[in-house]
């Protein structure tokens, strides 16, 4: 895709609503609140509010086609959102000017079926609409209107939805964004259908059902932000999960706008007022799946060392063993100390006793541990070798360089990466295992407890942070797990 721009000119045709939350004025709304330039052709005046439709007044074709002509000809359109076509000459007049002008990207929100469940479209007007798919690059149809452009009955389960959408994205040659909003269940599945030619042929889009009143015009919402973002970016992928991630937090913050004794409005600009500008803060819980995933070639790697896959099975020589214990000892005393360190410069006092507890534990818990393999004779007699040093290096580097925020990152994958292993290799062990001790201080509940509070607090952290200190917080973390991998590689 060509042409990309920082502040797209995305013209919106659609019909109209009073109330502001739904139709051409959603349109305009999501438009501005994900970075473009919004223009309005309406097809329809539409007499509704959050409780329903009223009555729909359609004003001639010529003057629908004089609209269009009017921005066409002024104005270079970068996107083109189309909403409700109400009638097939409605239909017909946008197909010939989408033909002559040629928009680079089209998307089309079918509106055929209100919240109701009352057709919006003749039978006529379904056909045209039908014929209108070809010309779009992207269709955003909710499940009964998926099942209409498939002349097949409505699907009942996820799986059915994404079938009838490849079924209807092979017949037309278009994109379907399949969406579960109206299925029953807590999951929010959406995904992006594309003709078996494409690769990938379905991109999954993953979500939770906010309970809330606040979905009036959440369709418009979606596609007029799908348009915008993809003008903006150019990857299908990257604009329908930045629009979702938008949609959900406009809908969370709906029922603050106290608008409708209906199914109220979202609010489209409840990220703007709180945080400036445009790009959506993501939540603790997507931090915490994004830093895992940018660790699993990491976390793959560790798994295939010989060294972890000996220790799992038990056949480990007891010297490899002792030697890894020996520098895991020492590298625990310095760990202990940019705990403390961590503990020093929290900001809440439940931060500050969670770190110095930490602390404490890697002294009085795991140093025993060692101790009682190694005895403490040995454990003076070791010198830091160059993978710990280094590593103990990086760590003491994020305190005084990064602050708080970077320190806990860099800290965490020595939770987090030892639970994962010892959590997956305790599963194998049996009572005479030879290193059964070690695995069960990695698997207790216990420690498991603490990870997880760890992974929290450094989650709502980086969540709080700006884009620069979350892309250096996550830097730390990765390189700490580099580390680990280094560790378990030497042994």
């Amino acid at each position: 895709m060509t042409g990309l721009r920082e502040t797209p000119r995305v013209l919106a045709i659609a019909g109209t609503d009073p109330t502001g939350g739904a139709g051409i004025q959603a349109d305009l709304k999501s438009i501005a609140a994900n970075g473009g330039y919004g223009m309005a052709v309406v097809t329809a005046l539409v007499a509704q509010n959050t409780r329903g439709v009223r009555s729909v007044h359609v004003p001639p074709t010529s003057f629908l086609a004089e609209q269009l002509d009017a921005v066409s000809d002024d104005i270079e359109i970068d996107a083109v959102k189309i909403g409700m076509l109400a009638t097939s000459e409605v239909i017909d007049t946008v197909a010939r000017w989408l033909a002559r002008v040629r928009p680079p990207v089209i998307v089309l929100d079918p509106v055929m079926i209100a919240t109701s469940g009352d057709r919006l479209l003749d039978a006529d007007a379904e056909g045209a609409l039908r014929r209108l798919l070809p010309l779009a690059d992207l269709v955003t149809p909710n499940v009964p209107e998926l099942a209409l452009l498939a002349e097949e009955p409505v699907a009942a389960t996820w799986p059915d939805v994404r079938e009838q959408a490849r079924r209807v994205s092979d017949r037309y040659g278009v994109r379907v964004l399949a969406k579960g909003g109206h299925l029953t269940g807590e999951s929010l599945p959406d995904a992006l259908v594309q003709p078996s030619d494409a690769a990938p042929a379905v991109t999954e889009f993953p979500g939770i059902r906010i309970d809330t009143r606040n979905t009036h015009g959440t369709g418009c919402s979606l596609s007029s932000a799908v348009a915008t973002r993809i003008a903006r970016s150019g990857h299908w992928p990257t604009a329908i999960a930045d629009s979702k991630r938008w949609l959900a937090e406009s809908i969370r913050h709906g029922a603050a706008l106290q608008v409708g004794s209906g199914n109220g409005p979202v609010s489209h600009f409840a990220g703007l007022w709180a945080r400036g500008g445009i790009d959506t803060a993501p939540t603790p819980a997507e931090i915490e799946a994004e830093w895992w995933n940018n660790i699993a070639d990491i976390r793959d790697d560790i798994d295939g060392l010989p060294f972890v896959q000996a220790l799992g099975a038990g056949t480990l020589t007891r010297e490899s063993f002792v030697d890894y214990l020996a520098q895991d000892a020492l590298y625990l005393r310095d760990y202990a100390r940019v705990l403390a360190e961590a503990s020093l410069l929290a900001p809440t006092s439940d931060e500050r006793a969670f770190w110095a507890g930490c602390a404490q534990n890697a002294i009085l818990g795991e140093l025993q541990l060692h101790e009682s393999w190694l005895g403490g004779e040995r454990t003076r007699e070791v010198q830091p070798d160059a993978v710990t040093t280094a590593y103990l290096n990086h760590l003491l580097a994020a305190a005084a360089r990064g602050g708080y925020r970077v320190l806990i990152a860099a800290l965490l994958p020595c939770f987090w990466v030892y639970q994962d292993v010892g959590e997956r290799l305790h599963p194998l062990s049996h009572p005479t295992h030879p290193y059964r001790s070690w695995l069960d201080t990695y698997a207790d509940p216990v420690f498991a407890a603490s990870t997880r509070q760890a992974i929290d607090i450094v989650a709502r952290a980086a969540a709080s942070a700006d884009d620069g200190g979350r892309r250096a917080m996550r830097d730390a973390f990765r390189v700490s797990a580099q580390h680990e991998r280094t560790f378990f590689a030497r042994g």
